[in-house]
């Protein structure tokens, strides 16, 4: 299958991004390559650093790239790792960074990854397939307590408590395989007149094993620690998030950067001693009603902007 993936605020990010040709820039989720291409496709002099952990997309990209060989450099690592992938290129710090956090439409549409609720596949959901666990040992392995966090802390769902109690109670008759099989389970634990009008009931769990088994949040914090000091003054890092727990992370982080103060709020002079490193860029940006005609997976897409000073 031919490795697709339609960029979400594709024109808002290249824009965000504040281009320089000369510029060094970074794209911590390169994917099919569609924003790299459009950053790349400004550059003359400058360089992009393509970043992703899924063999897939670096084959994708890497063919996708291909004109511009000479100022792009692939690499197959996950972006949590972007500081030490600059070191070992000889770059210091670079004048933008680019996040895209949505799942690829390829590795929804490709059931064999088992992303999907729709389609049957072994339980897998890892970005890396070098990664050890799977969803399917989450599903079958974890306590019942542990499901029970996942499902709420990551998927955010009501009926956590009752999915986590019905995937026990099914896998005692036999391990949960597929992404069917599981779906199947997940409906039965909801309740019937919650079913109607809020989507796939499996939806929510879904994306909180996904989570779960890449890491995604832990991989978040932990680039956000060090992003500010890969960039230049001037420079600017793109985020865009998918769901509410990403977004959250992203926004308090922002929030932080450009005032850090900790003293008491009725101080009238600062004595924390904290500065600002970073000062946001406009508000968030959500796709437009020409986007969302088109792709229905920009829906719950958000853009926030920061530029270090």
């Amino acid at each position: 299958m031919e490795f697709k993936h339609v960029s979400v605020l594709l024109e808002e990010s290249i824009q965000g991004l504040n281009i320089k040709e000369d510029g060094i820039y970074a794209d911590g989720t390169l994917g099919g390559g569609g924003h790299s291409y459009e950053i790349a496709k400004r550059l003359t002099t400058g360089r992009l650093i393509g970043i992703d952990q899924d063999e897939d997309a670096i084959k994708a990209a890497g063919k996708r790239l291909e004109e511009f060989k000479d100022r792009v450099t692939i690499v197959r690592d996950n972006y949590m790792n972007m500081r030490s992938v600059l070191t070992d290129l000889g770059i210091d710090k670079v004048d933008g960074i680019l996040l895209d956090l949505g799942v690829s439409s390829y590795q929804f549409d490709e059931a064999g990854r088992g992303f999907s609720y729709r389609e049957d596949a072994p339980l897998d959901m890892r970005m890396d397939r070098r990664r050890a666990l799977t969803a399917g040992q989450v599903v079958n392995e974890y306590s019942e307590s542990d499901l029970f966090r996942v499902i709420r802390d990551y998927g955010e769902d009501k009926f956590a408590k009752n999915i986590a109690k019905h995937i026990v109670a099914a896998r005692q008759e036999k391990p949960i395989e597929t992404t069917l099989e599981l779906a199947e389970v997940i409906k039965g634990a909801i309740p019937a007149k919650f079913k109607a009008g809020k989507g796939h009931p499996a939806k929510q769990t879904f994306q909180a094993i996904r989570i779960e088994v890449n890491g995604e949040l832990d991989v978040l914090k932990s680039f956000l620690e060090t992003a500010p000091d890969m960039l230049n003054k001037g420079g600017r890092l793109c985020i865009i998030t998918f769901h509410s727990l990403e977004d959250r992370m992203v926004k308090e982080t922002f929030k932080k950067l450009e005032n850090p103060c900790i003293c008491p709020p009725g101080f009238p002079v600062c004595t924390c001693g904290r500065l600002p490193q970073a000062k946001l860029v406009g508000k968030p940006i959500t796709a437009g009603a020409g986007e969302l005609q088109s792709n229905n997976r920009a829906k719950s897409a958000r853009l926030r902007i920061i530029e270090k000073i």
